[in-house]
């Protein structure tokens, strides 16, 4: 499989992620992203031995867009170091079911995961475990019941994203995990990693990449969000 390049340098690699490919490998032990890549890298620059490249944040397995890999240990360790202090810029572009009560809002909850079941619930402030979840959200778009979202996340906690927005009554087009009783076994989770944006390990510049959805359903609702093909 060919994973678009975004973006690389010699101490970065942004990729488009394809969607149900998962990052790293798992108890499935299906084809990887980061072993992919690791295996371009080996054949682009024909590079003996193992290449060295670290995963510096996540995308659930259904999403796809845009991702950023870290080629050595200092852009490792500076760009987590960015992820933990809040200067990772992430924004997404999700399509759900009905619309939000506000247009435009600021999600605060606070999440555990239960690894019974691998899905993530919100809970009390109180509870034990719990841990912090924040999002801004805007609605951009509106069609036949869909809404179209652009999202910034600011905390990266797992499931985030489709967890907050199906507690408020809006779970994600396709998500068979938080939106089961309104989606199909089969839909594609509408869900996509759009622009990355932090400061450069190295340079100091502002770095930047951008990825759009496919332009299929329900995607191609909003043609001016979606990849050019």
């Amino acid at each position: 499989m060919e994973i678009p390049i975004l973006y690389e340098d010699n101490h970065l690699l942004m990729v488009e992620k394809p969607v149900n490919i998962p990052v790293q490998e798992d108890s499935t032990r299906d084809n990887d992203l980061l072993t992919m890549l690791k295996d371009d890298i080996k054949i682009r620059y024909q590079k003996p031995g193992n290449v060295y490249l670290a995963l510096v944040h996540r995308l659930d397995r259904p999403v796809g867009g845009v991702m950023v890999f870290a080629k050595t240990s200092k852009a490792a360790s500076r760009l987590s170091d960015a992820i933990r202090r809040g200067a990772f810029d992430k924004r997404y572009l999700a399509i759900v079911r009905g619309r939000p009560t506000k247009d435009k809002a600021k999600l605060e909850d606070f999440l555990l995961k239960d690894h019974r079941d691998n899905k993530v619930h919100v809970v009390s402030p109180k509870t034990k475990k719990a841990k912090k979840a924040v999002l801004d959200y805007e609605m951009i778009g509106k069609h036949n019941g869909l809404s179209l979202l652009a999202i910034n996340l600011h905390t990266g906690r797992p499931h985030q994203i489709r967890v907050q927005l199906a507690s408020i009554g809006c779970p994600i087009y396709g998500d068979q995990k938080y939106g089961q009783k309104v989606n199909k076994p089969g839909q594609q989770i509408a869900l996509w990693s759009h622009t990355l944006t932090f400061e450069h390990p190295t340079k100091k510049d502002t770095t930047e990449a951008e990825s759009l959805p496919p332009k299929e359903y329900p995607w191609h609702l909003w043609p001016e969000y979606c990849r050019r093909s």
